[in-house]
């Protein structure tokens, strides 16, 4: 039995950098559910499924094959065999998962994967329902957020890094849409769980925050 750290949040709020940080300090395995759920918007996308219908999401969904692999300890998300690391962290893939991601038959496609990895190693998992749906039972739980104007701030940087012309503005509204849209989705809808520890980076490092978790996953599992 794995013991289990899950981190859950909103877009942008730093989840997947930390999570990473924190399951290397501690030697876990990380999971990425949310590189899993792009993985599967990918596909669609790349199937030109209408992200607005249900239906052909539902129909589409399970011709996506997702794995996990790691290769000296980086963790690669397979899509029907390619590795598609390079394609996840698109504007375009990111609206299509979050959109997706609401969908039952989507759900159910990954969660079994996401569970037997949980139940079989330590992990550290992030995501948008980790703590209230997928390891409700989870050892630490942290509900990691920043304000939407930091975690714009955030993007525009990343993507400005990379030459990627973009507009704050804009990526401050999508974050707020895709907010919106998280939080009241009808399946696992984006909360706090009520045993979930917040954690506001709006004004802290990364190594702030990492250092943080780890205080609360000695003070829960090491005490």
């Amino acid at each position: 039995m794995g013991c289990n750290i899950a981190i859950d949040g909103p877009a942008g709020a730093g989840k997947s950098t930390i999570a990473r940080r924190v399951a290397k300090e501690l030697s876990f395995i990380y999971v990425d559910t949310g590189a899993m759920y792009r993985a599967v918007a990918l596909y669609l996308l790349k199937k030109n499924v209408n992200g607005e219908d249900a239906a052909e999401i539902s129909e589409n969904c399970t011709g996506a094959r997702v794995s996990i692999e790691y290769r000296d300890g980086e963790q690669i998300v397979m899509l029907n065999g390619e590795n598609v690391n390079p394609s996840l962290r698109t504007e375009e893939v990111g609206n299509m998962a979050s959109r997706s991601s609401a969908n039952p038959k989507v759900r159910e496609h990954l969660l079994l994967l996401q569970r037997n990895l949980a139940s079989e190693n330590d992990v550290v998992m992030d995501g948008r329902d980790i703590g209230t749906t997928i390891l409700p039972d989870a050892e630490v739980k942290i509900y990691l957020t920043a304000s939407a104007k930091t975690r714009a701030k955030r993007r525009y940087l990343e993507l400005t890094e990379k030459g990627i012309a973009c507009d704050l503005d804009e990526i401050e509204q999508d974050i707020i849409q895709r907010d919106e849209r998280d939080m009241n989705r009808e399946i696992s809808p984006l909360r706090q769980a009520e045993d979930a520890v917040l954690v506001d980076s709006s004004e802290m490092t990364i190594d702030e925050v990492v250092e943080e978790i780890l205080r609360i996953y000695r003070e829960k599992v090491e005490a």
